[in-house]
């Protein structure tokens, strides 16, 4: 048997006790973080500006006090990282004020990154069962065990931001999100997992509720379809069957189970692919990532796409998708070209490319807080953001033989 290399072995994290002696632990983080290289014990005897100033320079914070005031400790070093010096929030200001839309972009993905790691720098032990053997910590086995899977019987750390990430998602998997256009509630929710990105921006639903079904309603295809509202929404506008795909795990577990819950199992089928499944569709129904930028974690799959891979993939395969007379609904923001990440020029470059052409598209602004919140980093781009739902259709000879 060949030796495991260190590349495969799974990370761990190591500390020194109260009492002198060494200690580890596995070391779990779903953006792919590192553990810190240094870590200290922290308790309640710690002040928030000397958490502060590690937490600044990289050392880890390994609670072993109140688990409250751990909260309490994380909520003050959010304010301090949110609240810069008068100087130095100038300087961020003046630089963000004199670069370009995508400099500006950059910039603040940067501060996002930093902001993220100075948090992420306190620390929780979890038992072998996941549980937490703090004073005053609460039982989050469960919702630790959906996000992640059966507990492996090894001691864990985690940073305590990480861990109230895991509660909240399974906080919105058990309450579920309202969809109007689904119908009446309570037939109308869909249950984000953890991992999964939530429909909360609804106006790309409105689009598609709103936009005339094709004559030929027998088949749809609904490409990446993560929590599967898509391909509800398509069921419940009298689309008899839908061939949605993901290549996702999770996001087919939670696919699977929001159509169990809203009764569409007969007639939505999931495929595990990239991309399209075998066969054509008289319509085909896709909402990419719409972001053209390297995810900075897996959990940011669904809102970056590098290069526009998938929406490039898609485009270029759909002439060998569509049945004749078939037509295929794109959902896409705008945004990419407000930041200068891609402009309207190489989209419809790509579109003509594949030799499919643009039937229509139908506009909406969007309504989420961050488009009217003037003190938002990327606030111009976002006021002037679109999204859109961009009608296409394989050109004459462009449907090819199967």
């Amino acid at each position: 048997m060949t030796p495991a290399s260190p590349s495969d072995a799974a990370p761990t994290i190591a500390w020194t006790t109260s009492k002198g002696v060494a200690a580890s632990a596995s070391w779990h983080s779903e953006a792919g973080v590192s553990a810190p290289r240094r870590v200290e014990l922290a308790d309640d005897t710690l002040s928030a500006d000397s958490a502060y100033r590690l937490a600044c320079a990289g050392t880890g914070m390994l609670w072993r006090g109140d688990f409250q005031n751990a909260r309490q400790l994380l909520q003050a070093l959010a304010r301090r990282a949110d609240n810069k010096p008068a100087k130095a929030a100038a300087r961020a200001v003046a630089k963000a004020a004199a670069a370009s839309p995508q400099e500006r972009f950059n910039l603040h993905r940067q501060a996002q990154s930093q902001r993220a790691r100075t948090l992420g720098t306190l620390l929780i032990a979890l038992e072998p069962d996941y549980s937490i053997a703090l004073r005053r910590a609460p039982d989050w086995r469960a919702a630790i065990t959906e996000a992640w899977g059966p507990a492996t019987g090894e001691p864990t750390v985690v940073s305590l931001r990480e861990l109230l990430g895991v509660v909240g998602a399974h906080e919105w998997r058990k309450t579920g999100v309202e969809i109007s256009v689904l119908g009446e509630a309570p037939g109308n929710r869909i249950h984000p997992h953890y991992g999964v990105f939530s429909p909360i921006r609804g106006e790309y639903l409105d689009l598609v509720a709103q936009q005339p079904l094709p004559g030929d309603t027998s088949l749809a295809m609904d490409i990446g379809t993560g929590t599967g509202v898509l391909a509800a929404l398509l069921v419940r506008r009298g689309i008899k069957r839908v061939v949605a795909t993901e290549n996702a795990p999770r996001a087919l577990t939670c696919a699977k189970d929001n159509l169990q819950r809203l009764g569409l199992t007969k007639q939505v089928e999931l495929h595990s692919t990239d991309l399209f499944p075998p066969g054509r569709a008289p319509l085909i129904v896709c909402n990419p990532p719409w972001l053209p930028a390297r995810p900075a974690s897996p959990l940011e799959h669904a809102i970056y796409d590098e290069g526009s891979q998938m929406l490039r993939g898609f485009l270029a395969g759909l002439a060998d998708h569509l049945t004749p007379g078939g037509e295929a609904w794109l959902l896409l923001s705008d945004l990419a070209e407000h930041l200068g990440l891609r402009s309207r020029e190489a989209l419809l470059g790509w579109i003509a490319a594949a030799g499919l052409q643009v039937l229509g598209r139908s506009d909406v602004r969007p309504h989420h807080a961050k488009a009217q919140d003037a003190s938002d980093a990327l606030y111009a781009a976002r006021s002037a953001e679109v999204t859109s739902l961009w009608r296409l259709a394989a050109g004459v000879g462009c449907v090819k033989n199967s």
